[in-house]
């Protein structure tokens, strides 16, 4: 679909201003990498061939018995029998001495003589989970080969909760920003064209609903119904919509009595019509000016809540838990920097973005 005159005009001052471009291209191959964490960090193969069928253990179960095992569990990929089974197609010769059969079948096709369809295994890069425990040494031990930022206190990957940390940041702040905004924008909207007895009556609705302690509540309701991801997106979300309700509703008390709304009423428009076809769209800069201060500070919240002890479970990657290992273990700098540059880096692409949305935005600003 081809844009409009004035979105290509937009999408011209977007590209223009190179630091808002790159950041957004960069930000979205990290975006999409970590959608496909996976496939980059996972203790289970990202493919697997035996006897002629293939296998993708990072997205489905399979038990031990399809590969010619004893066990209707998951089967563990990481044991060297099962290695072998797979290897060998599921010959029994695996239980005794698994890394010679195997040796043997990799090198000759062949187990003790007799010819085998050869099966393999496709590694991730990261051969870990968020939540693969490798008790293998001190916890936390520093970055190496096998880990490349090194492991917390309890044997994790690192670099494996920062993929599937920077996921769960990123589609948290999503949901909760794109909902709240909605509902924000909506109640403002609301305040702004009606004025009168409608925008008193919503404002002390605000200020109470800004004087209730969320922290409180967040316990209370934990305390009760245990924590969870999307109990805490209605939560923040809950919390979160008045956050653009007062810019939009000051630009909707400054439009309303405009020219153009007026004649829009005398022809009998009505005010749905008015109110987000036409003074929406010219309220929409101050709208995006406060929107980056809206993304970082639900992710803040987030990571603020881990650090507490009152966010995501505990089994959950989190970008604030590893903040808080950082701080525990001052001995392990690693477990601080990668918090550190992970947030850094993070905050600073959606804020470069969304400054260049808002300049795209506003009529006053044209990039050559």
């Amino acid at each position: 679909m081809a844009l409009s005159p004035l979105n290509q005009r937009r999408w011209r001052n977007f590209k223009a201003n190179r630091r808002a471009f790159w950041s957004l291209w960069l930000f979205l191959a990290l975006f999409v990498m970590s959608l496909l964490a996976e496939v980059l960090a996972n203790d289970k193969p990202i493919l697997v061939r035996y006897r002629g069928e293939f296998f993708v253990p990072a997205y489905r179960f399979y038990p031990e018995t399809a590969f010619g095992g004893d066990f209707r569990t998951e089967a563990i990929y990481r044991d060297e029998a099962v290695q072998c089974l797979i290897v060998t197609g599921g010959r029994e010769e695996c239980w005794d001495d698994p890394e010679t059969y195997m040796t043997e079948a990799k090198t000759s096709g062949t187990v003790e003589g007799e010819p085998i369809e050869r099966g393999w295994l496709l590694w991730p890069p990261i051969p870990y989970h968020y939540r693969t425990i490798n008790n293998v040494g001190t916890a936390p031990s520093a970055p190496d080969g096998d880990h490349w930022l090194g492991t917390d206190d309890t044997a994790r990957d690192v670099l494996a909760r920062v993929i599937y940390g920077f996921r769960t940041s990123i589609l948290f702040t999503l949901i909760v920003t794109s909902v709240a905004s909605v509902i924000g924008i909506a109640a403002g909207a609301i305040q702004g064209y009606f004025g009168g007895r409608t925008d008193l009556i919503f404002q002390r609705v605000l200020e109470i609903w800004a004087s209730t302690p969320s922290l409180y509540v967040i316990i209370i309701l934990f305390a009760i119904l245990g924590r969870s991801f999307w109990l805490l997106v209605f939560v923040a979300i809950l919390f979160g919509w008045p956050a653009l309700t007062g810019v939009v509703r000051a630009e909707f008390l400054r439009a309303r009595n405009f020219e153009y709304v007026r004649a829009a009423r005398a022809l009998g428009v009505s005010d749905r019509v008015i109110m987000f076809r036409h003074i929406l769209p010219n309220a929409m800069v101050a709208t995006l000016t406060m929107l980056p201060f809206v993304i970082t500070g639900t992710i803040s919240m987030l990571a603020s809540l881990d650090y507490l002890g009152y966010g995501l479970p505990s089994s959950a990657p989190s970008l604030g838990e590893l903040a808080l290992q950082g701080k525990r273990h001052l001995q392990a700098p690693w477990l601080a920097f990668a918090a550190f540059f992970s947030f850094s880096i993070m905050l600073s692409l959606l804020v470069f973005i969304f400054e260049g949305v808002r300049d795209a935005f506003d009529p006053r600003k044209v990039f050559k």
